[in-house]
């Protein structure tokens, strides 16, 4: 636990010392959103003094820099659209950005706040991204489901490439902190994401239908997966991220839309994570559902685990809030799980089950592989117990070794 809070901590610190970002010296044309009428008042709609700023910077045929100043900035919902004529733009922050207040944004249901689109060679660094969801997660709460609109990302890269996003704090996003969308070649790295722990669908990063994604140094409090990895995603690097609260990694939900597309991800590491206090810690997910897909090709290596709800979990029978119906939690995954690989993941588990695979019944998991797994069952009042920590295993086939919790499947 004290290992993980100071990593945690380490990380925040780390970050904020990189949230004053000084204008730019020497790298190309620079667009200060301030001569362009852009007001650090918090109050002062600049979105017209942005979308101008972006506008000049990108037809710049040299590299060229956004620069949004000290100061807070009211932003409404904003796309900033590429091709650009150089391919070498900067979106650089030395303040806050902020959203506007409430949840109506303009009737719309779902959507983006801030979205990058369709630009290669950016590079978004610096400042605070102030989604000020309080009002929205206080809807949800109170309204029964779908009665509040689902809210707005605060960050979208968008059908882009060769992106860096660092640098970067998020807090209190309506909806999910940095989404990685049909892109290729995106790094996100030192940032961080503050949301309360019960902030609904508030994902840190999530990634969707994308290649060549990795993620560095990412510290995140929030009140659902921490890094989230969606259908359509191959070529995943996830390392050094500090969790909790949250609801750990996840790579799913996969399954719950029916369709002709096959859902797929493959080739994904997972390494040098600390969790602290999360629902989960190393999670694969889907419905149970006949749509066709598969998870192969996955690593998670050198884990702490903190008083953490699921260590290490395959669901293939997600169904959130029991609101499937009828037998449907029964029904046989689609989704084929294989060669997935845990190797050093050590700690200590807030509920007796500390690995538990629930793999489908018609798709078994296969190439399981566990090697040198060592968790203790730790109970709510954060005292180790006697009984120790046990392994839950269904429709699972691979090898294990060095396990303090040897699933019997295996």
């Amino acid at each position: 636990m004290a290992m993980a809070k100071a990593m945690l901590s380490l990380l925040v610190h780390l970050h904020a010392a990189l949230l004053f970002v000084p204008e730019p010296a020497g790298a190309g044309a620079v667009y200060s959103v301030a001569r362009y009428g852009a007001r650090g008042d918090g109050a002062s709609d600049s979105t017209r003094a942005f979308l101008r700023a972006w506008a000049d910077a990108c037809r710049s045929p040299r590299p060229a820099t956004v620069y949004v100043p000290p100061g807070r900035y009211l932003l409404g919902r904003a796309t900033f659209v590429g091709p650009c004529s150089s391919r070498a733009v900067a979106f650089s922050i030395a303040g806050t950005v902020v959203a506007p207040a409430g949840y109506a944004w303009d009737g719309a249901t779902a959507g983006q706040w801030i979205t990058f689109e369709s630009v290669v060679g950016l590079t978004v660094s610096g400042g605070t991204l102030d989604g000020r969801g309080d009002a929205l997660w206080a809807c949800k709460k109170q309204q029964p489901r779908g009665h509040c609109p689902t809210g707005a990302s605060s960050l979208t890269i968008s059908n882009a490439r060769d992106v860096v996003v660092e640098g970067v704090r998020s807090v209190s996003s309506e909806l999910f902190h940095v989404v990685v969308l049909q892109s290729r070649g995106v790094t996100v790295r030192r940032v961080t994401v503050e949301a309360p722990a019960d902030s609904p669908n508030t994902d840190g990063i999530h990634i969707h239908k994308s290649t060549n994604v990795a993620v560095y140094d990412a510290a995140i409090r929030t009140g659902d997966d921490c890094v989230s990895v969606g259908p359509g995603n191959s070529n995943l690097w996830i390392e050094r991220v500090a969790c909790g609260p949250g609801h750990g990694i996840s790579i799913g939900s996969l399954g719950k839309q029916q369709g002709m597309a096959v859902e797929a991800v493959q080739n994904v590491t997972v390494k040098t994570t600390w969790f602290t206090g999360t629902t989960n810690g190393l999670r694969i997910k889907t419905w149970g559902s006949s749509k066709r897909g598969y998870v192969r090709g996955v690593t998670f290596s050198d884990s702490t685990m903190a008083g953490v709800g699921n260590p290490i979990i395959i669901d293939q029978h997600y169904c959130p809030g029991g609101g499937c119906g009828g037998g449907a939690r029964q029904q046989s995954s689609g989704i084929k799980i294989s060669e997935v690989e845990y190797a050093d993941v050590r700690g200590s588990s807030a509920t007796p089950v500390a690995v538990s695979f629930d793999c489908s019944r018609s798709n078994p998991c296969s190439g399981i592989r566990l090697r040198d797994v060592r968790l203790t069952y730790q109970g709510k009042s954060g005292r180790l117990q006697a009984a120790g920590a046990v392994s839950s295993c269904r429709n699972a086939q691979g090898t294990a070794s060095g396990l303090v919790v040897p699933p019997s499947c295996l």
